[in-house]
């Protein structure tokens, strides 16, 4: 085995990093790289390259010589293969470095140094001592320390299909086989393999992480140090397994049958889909979308309550996010493409909660939860902004606007308040719309930032008001409603100056406005009430401290400049309010 260069220098570029800059090296070029020369003969396939600890199997097409024509290598047969590890075995740096700018298939030319240094080789080097060797990268099995420690080491035999991996709640179908270092067989799947979920773990408690880093289809082997399998107890036999000894390094042959992806669609685990066909293309059925789907809808016991698009029934067709169907349903199905098929399961806080529902083939009891078998057969997904003209954006909105105060007025804030926010964002200024129409857009967009405002206060969401009433005072400062509504929020906030302020500018701009009137007879009570709570406070301190008289005095005296300080601040805050309303 011949070693060209040192393995204990470092270099300072990623591998793979000259050739993804680079444009591709031509058949017949010679190009120079930092360490080596290479020139190219035959082109590879795709375009992937191996990285370190990657074991790679080359061909050495010519003999090793020196630059004088020297023969130095003559004891290798031409034309035999070769296996190794970059970086690890003693194939010498250099020609580590230089196999890693190969793709499979390809023939090259390397002029290495052969001082066993790093240093760069000039191209017109008369360097005798150094080497060059005609290779050819016949194949190569990546390799992926899992930990980054050694303790996992996964040698991928065969790539899987695509890019998606395991996340941690799918369900996945492997087959396996687990052996010792003396080849004795610990547990072996059937020939269907094995399905389990993620989260529940399986075998051993690494083979999650591992399985999370395949493909559909991938098969790899895998060492595992005894640290990621059973330690220093080892296992008793049982279970399927046969027993293993204390610090037993496990060998596993693994394949990465399917798997299942399950998504957490509520962010609380109460509605949780799992995809059992996945749909077509790259677009799911958003808010607002008319949707077309056939299911299955039966209790966790298996018992069928209600079935559309099945048999004889008719598919069921609704808009998401319209409260047309169970919030569980509407939140899922808003989720899926055209042509998937998936199991929702949903808990009773998306589903009928905790009342008794008659449905078409059975009675759903209280606090059930459901499942549902679901295939998306078809969807119209509403328009987004950028594809309506500035006609069409304001009627859209016109009309959100429209829906939305029919839901404020029964009482349903937080729909409301999303067709506030969605009518605003169809409005929002994208420099599409001419003179008259920016007018026309303007006021549909205050208006409804104004009673999503008027929502947030409803549902106690003080802070979200307060941001929409100054959204609105950014383009239109005096506007006695938006100061109206923010005076509100403040007030229950407990920021009563602030209060203040917008009230009496409300009341410069309308100074007959009742509902302005109102809101500041309350606030002035408010203001009265605290200052009596503050003052009994303030005299229960004091009526603790009697016995330390100069810690009275400075209390007082703090007291007073505080007082003096907030007299001071109401002042100018009195005044800013006046010169802005002015202005």
């Amino acid at each position: 085995m011949v070693v060209l260069l040192s393995e204990e220098d470092e270099f300072d570029e990623e591998p793979g990093e000259v050739v993804d800059s680079a444009p591709p090296q031509k058949v017949g070029e010679e190009r120079e790289f930092s360490g080596f020369k290479k020139k190219l003969f035959k082109p590879g396939q795709g375009l992937e390259f191996p990285n370190f600890d990657d074991v790679v199997t080359v061909r050495c097409v010519g003999i090793g010589t020196l630059l004088d024509g020297t023969t130095f290598d003559s004891t290798r047969e031409r034309d035999q293969p070769r296996t190794f590890a970059l970086g690890k075995d003693d194939i010498g740096a250099g020609l580590d470095r230089a196999i890693i700018t190969m793709k499979k298939g390809e023939v090259a030319l390397f002029t290495l140094p052969g001082d066993g240094g790093d240093g760069d080789v000039s191209l017109d080097s008369d360097d005798s001592s150094a080497v060059r060797f005609e290779v050819e990268l016949v194949s190569w099995i990546t390799v992926v320390d899992v930990c980054k420690d050694g303790g996992v080491v996964k040698k991928i035999l065969e790539k899987g299909s695509g890019i998606e991996r395991p996340g941690d709640l799918d369900e996945v179908l492997v087959k396996y086989r687990v052996v010792l270092g003396d080849g004795t067989v610990v547990v072996e799947t059937l020939e269907g393999g094995v399905e389990f979920h993620m989260k529940d773990g399986h075998l051993f408690p690494i083979l999650p992480k591992v399985i999370m880093t395949m493909t559909r289809g991938e098969k790899a082997e895998l060492i595992l140090q005894p640290q990621y399998a059973f330690g220093e107890k080892g296992r008793e036999a049982g279970s399927g397994l046969c027993s293993i000894p204390p610090n037993s390094v496990l060998h596993v042959n693994i394949e990465l049958v399917s798997f299942k992806p399950v998504i957490n669609v509520t962010g609380d685990s109460k509605v949780i889909k799992k995809i059992l066909k996945e749909g077509e293309g790259a677009f799911t059925a958003n808010e607002g979308a008319n949707v077309t789907v056939s299911f299955t809808a039966m209790l966790e016991d298996g018992t069928v309550f209600e079935k559309r698009g099945i048999g004889e029934t008719l598919p069921l067709e609704f808009i998401t996010d319209e409260e047309q169907v169970i919030t569980g349903l509407d939140r899922a199905v808003a989720t899926m493409k055209k042509g998937e098929r998936a199991i929702i399961s949903i808990h009773p806080d998306y589903a009928f909660g905790d009342v008794e529902v008659r449905r078409d083939i059975a009675i759903v009891p209280p606090g059930s939860n459901v499942v549902y078998d679901i295939e998306m057969m078809d969807f119209i997904k509403e328009k987004a902004p950028w594809e309506l003209n500035s006609k069409e954006k304001i009627e859209v909105a016109g009309r959100m606007k429209e829906e939305g105060n029919v839901l404020f007025k029964v009482g349903n804030y937080q729909r409301a308040g999303k067709k506030y926010e969605k009518a605003a964002d169809f409005v929002d200024e994208d420099g599409s719309f001419g003179f008259d129409e920016q007018k026309q857009a303007q006021t549909l967009k205050v208006s409804c930032w104004l009673n999503s405002a008027a929502c947030s206060l409803k549902l106690d969401d003080f802070p979200g008001a307060i941001k929409l009433c100054s959204q609105v005072l950014d383009v239109e400062f005096c506007n006695v409603k938006a100061f109206y509504r923010r005076a509100q929020a403040y007030i229950e906030t407990g920021d009563y100056l602030l209060a203040d302020v917008d009230i009496k500018k409300a009341l410069v701009v309308d100074p007959q406005n009742r509902d302005v009137k109102v809101i500041q007879k309350k606030l002035k009570q408010l203001q009265a009430d605290s200052d009596k709570k503050d003052a009994k406070l303030y005299e229960n301190m004091l009526a603790r401290k009697t016995k330390d008289p100069s810690m009275a005095i400075k209390r007082l005296k703090v007291e007073k400049d505080q007082g003096e300080n907030e007299e001071v601040a109401r002042m100018e805050i009195d005044e800013v309010a006046d010169s802005a309303v002015i202005q």
